[in-house]
């Protein structure tokens, strides 16, 4: 279940250790001020573990002044569940940080897969935690990892944008460093983690592209990870300027549904398409693919006058009534026709 090393070094932080220990203090001077709660989601694996020693080191060796705290979420999925929580609570105990543990029902029938269902459980908790900033291990590797899944579930350009350092209170500071310096880092202050059995299988989508796909990609072309993280970056920005020409689409008009039908009407279709994502992001509604969201906009422009088309988008429905397109909870939305 975990390697078998010494868990907590005494030696001090090495300032030249490697850009991992930079990017983390970087991420902290930008964002998380003197005093505040930064709680770190420790899953006892070695890029969680790697984390937190680091923030506790450099609140120890740099004078940082805010506050940490460790959570860990209990999905309840693998037979060793129960031994990754007791492994978190006895390495937040060494390193004196506060621990809580957090059990949560993972729906197993969820239709996109366990994978997707176990990731909406975990962040319901990390917005429910009473922090300034929850901050998570995810590392180049795993952004590689999840613009390469998007790309090839075809999501649109807000899935390719992949993650980010900062989304909301959520902060990514390993965004842009590598496995191995993750790895270095490990092993030179001997820590000791957790490894998930079930990243060995295959079945899932991500592990198929974590240790088949991209290892054959790297061995062809060396730079993947790097390359395909950069790519994610410049998704990003092209993101955020479709989001600031969907605000000038606008105009005066507030941005929410419902959204007059003239509005779109007098857009081209890609603009149309891109306002009509917009709105449905700033409700939380989980954005469809590019097909299903052209669908939609086909239906609300081009459907006869006396037809009142629906779509459902998750727990909600987009539809067109009098001029106006509506988004309602699906329940909410039964006989107002």
């Amino acid at each position: 279940m975990a390697n078998s090393k010494k868990l907590l070094s005494t030696e001090p932080l090495d300032p030249s250790a490697n850009a991992l220990v930079e990017a983390v203090d970087a991420c902290l001077e930008r964002h998380v001020l003197p005093g505040q709660r930064v709680v770190v989601g420790l899953s006892g694996g070695m890029d969680s573990v790697c984390l937190l020693h680091m923030l506790v080191q450099l609140k120890d060796h740099r004078q940082r002044t805010f506050n940490i705290a460790a959570l860990h979420v209990h999905h309840g999925l693998s037979p060793f569940a129960d031994q990754w929580d007791v492994f978190c609570s006895d390495y937040c105990q060494q390193l004196h940080v506060p621990y809580a543990n957090v059990r949560v029902e993972v729906e197993r029938s969820s239709r996109d897969g366990l994978e997707a269902a176990a990731r909406r459980a975990r962040h319901a908790v990390f917005a429910a935690a009473e922090a300034d900033w929850f901050m998570l291990a995810h590392q180049r590797d795993d952004q590689a990892e999840t613009l390469l899944f998007n790309l090839l579930r075809g999501s649109g350009i807000a899935g390719v944008a992949a993650m980010r350092e900062q989304s909301g209170r959520l902060l990514r500071p390993m965004l842009g460093i590598s496995r191995d310096a993750i790895e270095r880092y490990v092993l030179r202050h001997q820590l000791e983690w957790c490894e998930d059995e079930s990243n060995a299988d295959t079945r899932y989508s991500r592990n198929f592209l974590r240790r088949s796909i991209l290892p054959a990609l790297t061995l062809r072309f060396p730079a993947t990870t790097k390359n395909l993280a950069a790519a994610a970056s410049r998704f990003a920005e092209a993101h955020d300027m479709l989001d600031e020409l969907a605000i000038a689409d606008l105009g005066a008009s507030v941005a929410e549904f419902p959204l007059s039908l003239q509005k779109l009407a007098v857009l081209s279709e890609p603009r149309a398409r891109n306002l009509l994502r917009y709105l449905l992001a700033g409700q939380n509604v989980q954005i469809p693919s590019e097909a299903r969201l052209r669908e939609a906009l086909r239906q609300m422009l081009d459907a006869d006058p006396d037809r009142h088309p629906a779509l459902v988008f998750g727990r909600h429905r987009l539809l067109r009534r009098r001029g106006w397109v509506y988004l309602e909870p699906v329940a909410a939305c039964a006989d107002k026709r």
